[in-house]
């Protein structure tokens, strides 16, 4: 709870919509960011961020004082991306997202970018639910009941759902790079 973003969020219901963009402002990097992993595209993610942030206007008399503004505006993004993404790609295309791999053995071996680019290539393995755990637990480093109350499910969804993001990451980084994995092991 912050006491600064409930005073602004009072003063946006009471008729000054200005103050909106001051409450926002803040957020608007971090949710083109994970509008960004989530779509990979970035009209998209541009478009998900507006229509996330309007959404959060239009509702702003249900947001929760005693919750993380932050918090419901990122969960605003993720359910806006999960409807626009199943509206606009085929079933079997999945969403994909940053993933990070436990071997730190790969990691140390290759520069940031690199191995974010290469990890890029195999996130198509995942679900969207998958895609929406890992990228708010470990790339938005949120807590476990964070990344639950954001997405609507249980802690112990979000560790499985994390646990078999982590999985399939490092299946398909073992089948799309088997040189660059060879080198290391």
């Amino acid at each position: 709870m912050d006491k600064r973003e409930n005073r602004l969020v009072d003063i946006v219901l009471q008729g000054d919509g200005r103050a909106f963009e001051e409450l926002v402002n803040p957020y608007k990097n971090s949710l083109l960011t994970l509008a960004f992993r989530l779509t990979r595209n970035e009209e998209d993610a541009k478009e998900m961020v507006q229509e996330s942030l309007m959404r959060a206007f239009q509702h702003l008399e249900q947001f929760d004082h005693q919750r993380s503004f932050r918090n419901w505006l990122l969960q605003i993004l993720v359910n806006a991306t999960r409807k626009f993404t199943a509206r606009t790609r085929p079933h079997d295309e999945l969403t994909p997202a940053m993933a990070v791999i436990d071997d730190h053995e790969i990691i140390n071996s290759l520069s940031t970018r690199e191995l974010s680019s290469r990890l890029m290539d195999c996130l198509g393995v995942l679900s969207n639910r998958e895609s929406s755990v890992f990228l708010l637990r470990d790339i938005e480093d949120r807590d476990v009941q964070d990344t639950a109350r954001i997405l609507h499910c249980s802690s112990i969804s979000v560790r499985v759902h994390l646990s078999s993001a982590r999985k399939k990451i490092s299946k398909e980084m073992l089948r799309k790079f088997p040189n660059m994995l060879r080198g290391i092991r």
